[in-house]
């Protein structure tokens, strides 16, 4: 189990069909995910996320690059939204390059792990957020 307070509504921005199954796969053997919805780019996961006829998800894992919108420019819009900037954020991304950790920490990820998948950091990075964010965030009450 990912953590004590799972399992977690997730939204997965990811473009990538082999990461999609085996990050499905990895939360569902895990019992981490609640539900798990899943969209290809930040165009399609900002019409999820602005629909109001979706809960929003307790989480997002994002990928950074991806068509039409890629991770740089949703999290920037996400962080930026005052409807949207209080979800947590893992980037899950094949880039280790320094600039890209660092810009993705500097527009408010709540963590970066890479490709391919350890599961093990990956679950560090959400116990991590889990003990620090939704141990201690009030939900803001919706419209």
């Amino acid at each position: 189990m990912i953590a004590a307070a799972g399992p977690y509504d997730l939204l997965l921005v990811e473009d990538d069909p082999a990461d999609v199954m085996l990050i499905r796969g990895a939360l569902a053997e895990r019992g981490a995910a609640r539900n798990l919805t899943q969209v290809e780019d930040g165009i399609a996961a900002l019409e999820y996320l602005r629909d109001p006829a979706h809960a929003q998800p307790d989480l997002i894992v994002l990928d950074l690059n991806m068509p039409r919108m890629n991770g740089r420019e949703l999290l920037a819009i996400l962080k930026d939204d005052a409807d949207l900037r209080a979800i947590p954020v893992v980037v899950l991304t094949t880039s280790a390059a320094p600039d890209d950790v660092t810009d993705a920490y500097r527009r408010h990820a709540n963590a970066y792990v890479t490709k391919p998948v350890n599961l093990e950091d990956f679950e560090e990075a959400v116990r991590s957020i889990d003990a620090f964010y939704f141990d201690t965030a009030a939900k803001l009450p919706k419209n």
